[in-house]
């Protein structure tokens, strides 16, 4: 398994081609969410990037805290219908953490997460922040994870 964190301006145009492949097959196709997926947030975000066979397997972004949010977070957590239930999503969100403490420390790390994978986050650390609510049509729950 290789592990890259790289800037927006650090990836080259075949890694932002795998990126947004992967973003969209699960989140658009798989998950049947029509949304702007590709945002403006990607250029100022750190892309934490897991391949396997040169093949981008696993994939996040981490976002500073800025005058939006006092919290650094973690989003778009991807990975791919043929690495699941291989363990490969707690290792990404393990780095994912690592690294952001590492980069941001003294922040609260937040997240937006699918509320089917609460009993995920929770094991990983994070906490519930507040009631349930729809994003692009999916109920998400915010959780923190250092408060």
């Amino acid at each position: 398994m290789e592990i890259e964190l790289k800037k927006f301006d650090e990836l080259n145009a075949k890694q932002l081609y795998a990126i947004y492949q992967l973003r969209s097959e699960v989140f658009v196709v798989e998950q049947n969410c029509a949304y702007q997926d590709i945002d403006e947030v990607d250029l100022d975000a750190l892309h934490l990037q897991f391949f396997f066979d040169n093949k981008l397997v696993a994939y996040c972004r981490i976002i500073a805290p800025n005058l939006k949010s006092p919290y650094a977070q973690i989003g778009r957590v991807v990975v791919s219908s043929t690495q699941r239930k291989k363990g490969l999503g707690k290792q990404l969100m393990k780095v994912a953490i690592e690294k952001t403490l590492e980069i941001y420390p003294n922040h609260v790390i937040h997240i937006s997460a699918q509320t089917y994978l609460l009993r995920f986050y929770r094991e990983l650390g994070f906490n519930d922040t507040g009631d349930t609510y729809l994003e692009d049509g999916i109920p998400h729950v915010g959780m923190d994870y250092g408060k």
